[in-house]
């Protein structure tokens, strides 16, 4: 098998140890690993199997001989995804910074791996919860097609990163020791107020845009809309960052223009790749954050009608963002890339 040179910008991260965990459980071909990421963490000393990689500060100049960079996002993708593209190599971007750019194919390879092969270097990698959204939205939507979409998401403080996870442990130790709580980090760094994400919930994931949704909510509109390929569809979203370390909650609510049964929905979300429905009410059997956190499925359950519309369905969608949310989507399509000889 043909082995190739990986890049993986923001190695350091959360997500880039992901990319780590999952090439060596996926066996995935690579004959060279260079890992990047900024001055800050550079020097940096990583065993990976077996072997110590030391971390390198990310330049123009990183990219030479790499056929594949994946790159783990943030604002590093808009200066150094050029670069890559011009040595030579594809560059699959967790970032934003690409998404919506007509040219740049934005991926989900179980929903439109036929898209991959438009792609002109770099290849974008959707927002955790479009993913997790789509991948219970598609083989619906083959049934019938989709008229509205009402989504409100639960989402955990590891789509904050690795500061903001460290955040909600610290909050709920020094709550439990009786301390003063600090909140330094949610629902953004950067941004001017910080609150106590612990036995909180924080109904701002990103900043505001000037028709008062977030950035998050318009994330998963836009970029819903350019995966199926259909702007027709009504998309309202409200995203909540939730006191749970990792692994997304969506409760879906989908208006069809024909009739769905639950019993078919299960059908088809069961045969669909990357899913799994897990929907016993008598059981009390449903998908929870705490058990599919390190999954690589997307788990779907309390299917039922909507009575209130002619065509209706609700789901509670769960998924682990940091897999199948970011670092395993980005890695499959390399991988589908690689067995369909795309790159």
């Amino acid at each position: 098998m043909k082995k190739y040179n990986v890049a993986i910008l923001g190695a350091t991260g959360a997500v880039g140890q992901e990319f780590l965990n999952l090439i060596e459980e996926r066996n995935f071909p690579f004959a060279k690993l260079s890992l990047l990421a900024s001055k800050r963490s550079a020097g940096k000393k990583i065993i990976f199997m077996g072997k110590e990689y030391t971390v390198e500060e990310a330049t123009n100049n990183s990219f030479e001989n790499i056929d594949i960079a994946l790159f783990a996002g943030g604002a590093a993708s808009k200066t150094f995804a050029p670069a890559a593209v011009q040595a030579g190599a594809v560059v699959i971007d967790n970032s934003s910074a690409f998404r919506m750019d007509p040219e740049v194919p934005l991926i989900v390879p179980e929903v439109n791996p036929e898209c991959i092969k438009k792609h002109k270097g770099i290849i974008a990698n959707p927002n955790c919860s479009t993913i997790i959204m789509v991948m219970a939205l598609k083989p619906l939507y083959n049934k019938s097609k989709i008229k509205r979409i009402v989504v409100s998401t639960y989402q955990a403080v590891s789509g904050g990163g690795k500061e903001a996870m460290a955040e909600l442990q610290q909050q709920a130790e020094d709550i439990a020791a009786g301390r003063p709580v600090k909140a330094e980090i949610l629902p953004g760094a950067s941004l001017p107020k910080h609150y106590q994400i612990a036995f909180n919930l924080i109904p701002q994931i990103d900043i505001f845009k000037d028709n008062l949704y977030t950035k998050e909510e318009m994330k998963m509109i836009n970029e819903t809309h350019k995966i199926l390929k259909d702007e027709t569809i009504g998309i309202t979203a409200t995203t909540v960052r939730v006191p749970v370390f990792r692994s997304h909650a969506e409760s879906v609510n989908i208006e069809f223009e024909d009739n769905v049964s639950v019993e078919e929905a299960k059908n088809l979300l069961s045969a669909f790749p990357g899913v799994i429905v897990q929907d016993n009410p008598a059981e009390m059997d449903y998908p929870m954050p705490l058990m599919t956190s390190g999954k690589n499925d997307v788990y779907v359950g309390r299917i039922r009608q909507d009575y209130s519309i002619k065509h209706g369905l609700n789901l509670w969608v769960v998924g682990d963002q940091i897999r199948k949310g970011a670092a395993l989507n980005a890695l499959q399509i390399a991988e589908y890339m690689i067995s369909h000889d795309m790159n």
